[in-house]
């Protein structure tokens, strides 16, 4: 009988030895490049975090003074048993507070050249679910939506809802005149938007937001997956990015109605292959934590 090594020796490799060596060492490039993970089972702390893992409330964005450690927003609770896996968040009404957590660290922010890759997952159906107005799943910024910021939304009018994809640098620079979203071709151009999407209630979608190059002179762009697949990609990013990384936070489920789980972020941009790896973990993200 021929074994690996002999088969090896012929230039021949079963498929399966193959195949389990590629997705072996995609995962080890996941867990090196990983940075923040929180699964949301049985608490709101970060399994893994190179900053601060605690989940932080405030009442609004705006105003942060009275943040505190934990989940103290009414309408934000633990679904147990609920989650793409083991536990998630359960967001049960439009919610106004601040849920977020700290990014400083967490997130492997660069203004000179900014690389990183976002994955969750979420369950709703936004036709029924959904209050009136937007609704962003979630911010990585300092200020706000339109400013030095990476986001993913639910739009407000169309039907059905669009989902999308925006990155935007430095306000100041790429809107000086700080023209509406709605009235702004800088804007809308800039957006990758999914018009028919897979988003249901009693499913779950996974969503993974790639960048990379954001802040460089030549620019940078982004990118949109859903259930492993390329949506679109954003490459007209060519404005700086500047944060207050005290300031900054992974803002989570901004007037979001549904269940969340599985918060995931990474230092660089992961490619389409890893983005599917992520997809088709059995166990997750916790999977990639085991020694």
């Amino acid at each position: 009988m021929l074994n690996k090594a002999r088969l090896c020796g012929l230039g021949v490799l079963p498929l399966f030895w193959v195949i389990t060596t590629a997705s072996g060492a995609a995962e080890t490039g996941l867990r090196q490049a990983l940075t923040f993970y929180a699964s949301f089972d049985g608490r709101t702390e970060a399994d893994f975090a190179l900053g601060d893992s605690r989940l932080h409330t405030a009442t609004s964005y705006q105003k942060r003074d009275d943040a505190r450690p934990g989940l103290h927003a009414p309408d934000v609770l633990p679904a147990k048993g609920k989650g793409r896996f083991g536990d998630a968040l359960s967001f049960r009404k439009k919610n106004a507070h601040a849920v977020y957590y700290p990014a400083e660290k967490n997130v492997a922010f660069n203004p000179k050249d900014w690389n990183g890759t976002v994955s969750f997952w979420l369950s709703l159906d936004p036709e029924t679910d959904l209050e009136p107005g937007y609704c962003d799943p979630i911010q990585l910024t300092d200020k706000d939506y339109n400013d030095s910021a990476v986001w993913v939304d639910f739009t407000k009018d169309d039907k059905p809802r669009h989902f999308r994809l925006g990155v935007f640098g430095e306000l100041k620079v790429w809107n000086p005149k700080n023209i509406g979203p709605d009235e702004n071709p800088a804007f809308k151009n800039r957006l990758v938007v999914v018009q028919k999407t897979p988003f249901a209630r009693g499913g779950w979608t996974h969503v993974v937001v790639t960048y990379e190059g954001l802040g460089k002179p030549g620019g940078g762009k982004a990118s949109l997956y859903l259930n492993g697949q390329l949506q679109g990609t954003s490459e007209t990013i060519r404005e700086s990015f500047s944060w207050d990384r005290s300031r900054a936070a992974i803002r989570l489920g901004l007037s979001y109605v549904g269940l969340y789980d599985e918060l995931a972020l990474f230092n660089r941009a992961l490619t389409s292959e890893e983005v599917r790896t992520l997809y088709q973990l059995d166990q997750g993200v916790r999977s990639l934590l085991k020694p």
